[in-house]
C-alpha cells in the first residue's frame, strides 16, 4: 500500500476516537512536531456564557496532544501503547466561537524512544495552547503520556 493511500492522523483520530467525531473536531496540522486541531462553534456544545464548554475544550486538547503522539511515535506502536498518565488545564479567557489548540512535544522523540529501548516505560509532556481566532489564549494544557512496552 502506497503512502497516498493511508489515512491520515486526522482520519485515523475521527475513525477511532469517538468523541474526536462527536464534537466534529479538524485536524489541520499533525507531525512530530506540531498538531492544530480546531473546534468549530457548535451552540450543542456551549456553556452557560455561550461560549464551548470546558469538557469540550479539554477534548479538544487531549486529541491535539493525541495526534501529535500518533505523529511522533506511530512506528513504535508494534511494541509499545501510548497511554495518557494525567493532565492539567487552566482556562485563562473566556472562549467564544471557534478554538484551536496546537499541541507540541516537551522531549525530543529521540530521547523518549531511547528510553524506551532500553526496556523502561517512558514518560514525556504535551503542552497544548487554546486560542480563539483572535489569536488570545484562552486555556493552556500540560498532558503526560507514557508509552507503555507491550508484553
Amino acid at each position: 500500500m502506497s503512502s497516498e493511500t493511508l489515512p491520515s492522523i486526522g482520519e485515523m483520530m475521527a475513525a477511532s476516537v469517538p468523541m474526536a467525531r462527536t464534537l466534529n473536531l479538524e485536524f489541520t496540522e499533525t507531525t512530530a512536531e506540531r498538531a492544530v486541531v480546531r473546534m468549530p462553534d457548535q451552540s450543542d456544545f456551549h456553556n452557560h456564557v455561550g461560549g464551548p464548554h470546558a469538557g469540550a475544550m479539554f477534548t479538544l486538547a487531549e486529541s491535539a496532544s493525541g495526534a501529535i503522539v500518533m505523529a511522533a511515535f506511530s512506528d513504535q506502536l508494534g511494541r509499545a501503547v501510548p497511554l495518557a498518565v494525567r493532565a492539567e488545564i487552566g482556562y485563562k479567557k473566556l472562549a467564544m466561537g471557534p478554538v484551536t489548540a496546537t499541541a507540541e512535544l516537551g522531549r525530543p522523540v529521540a530521547e523518549v524512544v531511547a528510553e524506551l529501548d532500553a526496556g523502561e516505560r517512558p514518560e514525556f509532556p504535551v503542552n497544548i495552547a487554546i486560542t480563539r481566532e483572535d489569536g488570545a489564549v484562552t486555556g493552556e494544557m500540560s498532558i503526560v503520556w507514557t508509552l507503555r512496552p507491550n508484553k
